[in-house]
């Protein structure tokens, strides 16, 4: 077969229908697949990337790059809805993919994902430290710097990071139901933080922090001006990962043809209202510099910390100290929240993979205790954990955005190509306006990918050439649908891929450095140049072999 083999819609809807102790239990509502969404969305992003791409790129106008990519979502919300009711299966894109787009499409996607899903659990990881080494200073508690950050932030290991990256996912191992219950207390708790806020933040506004309120660019692409806002948007589109995780529970969800769309874009709906309310207040009652340098991370405490009047020295005392505090340790349950939705959509892509034969069996294994897929947890526990130990918050936080803007597009295009190879097959909710939606959503979203910085597509094309390499040693080998050998068609396209990425990444490898300078490290230069001769020339090598003509 193919590697472009499609997984053909019936054997779809019969592993949807499959029930018993080795398989996922139905246990979530559209209430529970709500509260899921939201649990993802609101966290990572409001309370920890919208201070650095307000203070790095945007200023004041950080709310316009919240509408832009609010719009990017809404586009790709609607596809996700669609897929989510015609397709229930654990998955999401990647099991999208597979069906429209086939087999080696399907992987990219799969392997993509991770960077939304396990490298955003370690983002809100690192944020989740920050936030709680603040906290702990008010009570006079001092945790050894060098503990509390990875080796690029001056520190040795993230060990706050990797403590609740492991509870999380012990927790998801209890089981779903579990899992879902504590998330929807978070939940409430979650959306309390953010109404008080904006609510007793208002009256703090001062318009004085909104002039200008789009900086004039500082004559580098991406910093302030209009390159700035959607240079922002790109970031903050990390803001809101969370309505497609909904769409990784289809396999869980009671009535996934009625409540998907529900979960989908309601939960997309609410927290777009409430970020640009919250990124306006936080604008306002200090000024967007505030959040560069040490406590960029965590503009919340930052912004709180102005809602006062000042002194006769010019200090500004806190009119809510108890809320400081107060909104910390909500903000520690809610990135809890976050972290779990992120690590349970990981594992349920991975165990769809598995299934499929791509991957490992350990991954698909199902504990008929728990119903949980118990290793695939225990995995990437391990890797999450390892990932926010040590790697820096920047880094992971648009690795993410990148991964994501990535997946919105193919899930983009294969509404557009399901609506044209199958339009007769049911569906519970379409999108509308096909194929203007899509068209739209894959705008919007290459759109924010092109201004994403340099060295972050570096890093998604190193990823991706890893995937790849996985992919033509095991998954086309292993795949349910393919030969049981690495002699199938399409393997000769695969390697020209490889060659194309190669290449691309050496460009890309140039165009960095030309930004930053020659004269700056050289370092991702010479890593990217090294990574793309191997490559490219153990591809080149492989051209014309007798699988090449399968």
């Amino acid at each position: 077969m193919s590697l472009f083999v499609r997984k053909p819609m019936d054997a779809l809807m019969n592993e949807a229908a499959e029930t018993g102790t080795h398989t996922l239990k139905r246990t979530l509502g559209s209430r529970g697949l709500i509260a899921l969404g939201i649990g993802a969305i609101i966290g990572a992003g409001l309370f920890s990337i919208t201070g650095m791409a307000a203070a790095n790129h945007a200023g004041p106008a950080i709310t316009i790059s919240f509408v832009v990519a609010g719009l990017g979502c809404l586009f790709a919300g609607l596809c996700y809805a669609e897929f989510a009711s015609m397709i229930p299966v654990a998955g999401s894109a990647y099991t999208y993919s597979y069906a429209t787009m086939g087999e080696f499409m399907a992987w990219i996607i799969g392997w993509d994902l991770v960077l939304e899903y396990a490298v955003g659990a370690a983002t809100v990881g690192i944020s989740w430290s920050r936030y709680l080494v603040k906290f702990l200073d008010g009570f006079g508690i001092t945790l050894p710097s060098e503990l509390i950050a990875g080796p690029w932030d001056g520190g040795i290991i993230n060990l706050p990071a990797v403590f609740i990256i492991v509870l999380m996912s012990l927790l998801l191992i209890k089981g779903t139901k579990e899992s879902a219950f504590v998330n929807s207390i978070i939940v409430v708790v979650k959306i309390a933080v953010v109404l008080t806020f904006i609510i007793l933040g208002w009256q703090y506004i001062n318009n004085d922090n909104y002039d200008p309120y789009i900086p004039d660019n500082t004559g580098k692409f991406g910093d302030f001006g209009f390159s700035g806002i959607i240079r922002a948007a790109a970031i903050v589109f990390f803001a809101y990962i969370g309505f497609d995780a909904v769409s990784t529970a289809a396999q869980e969800a009671k009535n996934p043809k009625k409540d998907m769309p529900i979960g989908i874009l309601g939960s997309l709906l609410i927290c777009t209202v409430l970020y640009i309310l919250f990124a306006h207040v936080m604008t306002g009652v200090t000024s967007y510099t505030t959040f560069a340098g040490k406590d960029g991370i965590a503009p919340v405490a930052v912004a709180i910390d102005h809602m006062g009047a000042a002194d006769a020295a010019g200090v500004i005392k806190p009119d809510y100290p108890w809320l400081n505090r107060a909104i910390v340790v909500a903000i520690l349950f809610g990135y809890a929240s976050v972290i779990l939705v992120m690590l349970m959509g990981q594992s349920r892509v991975f165990f769809s993979m598995s299934k499929d034969g791509l991957i490992p069996k350990i991954f698909s294994a199902v504990n008929p205790k728990t119903q949980t897929p118990a290793k695939n947890n225990f995995l990437f526990m391990i890797f999450v954990s390892a990932f926010a130990a040590f790697v820096p918050a920047r880094v992971v936080g648009e690795m993410t955005s990148i991964g994501t803007l990535f997946a919105f597009i193919l899930v983009c295009v294969g509404v557009w190509v399901m609506r044209k190879k199958m339009p007769d097959l049911p569906r519970a909710f379409k999108t509308p306006m096909v194929p203007l939606v899509p068209i739209l959503g894959i705008a919007v979203c290459l759109f924010m990918m092109v201004f994403l910085p340099m060295d972050t597509w570096i890093r998604l094309l190193v990823w991706m050439l890893i995937g790849l390499d996985i992919y033509l040693v095991y998954g086309a080998k292993n795949s349910h649908l393919g030969n049981g050998t690495s002699s199938r068609k399409g393997m000769k396209l695969a390697r020209l891929t490889g060659i194309a990425l190669a290449v691309l990444l050496a460009i890309v490898g140039f165009l960095h450095q030309n930004t930053v300078g020659f004269d700056a490290d050289k370092t991702l230069l010479y890593i990217s140049l090294a990574f793309a001769v191997v490559h490219a020339g153990l591809y080149a090598s492989k051209l014309g072999r007798a699988e090449d003509k399968a």
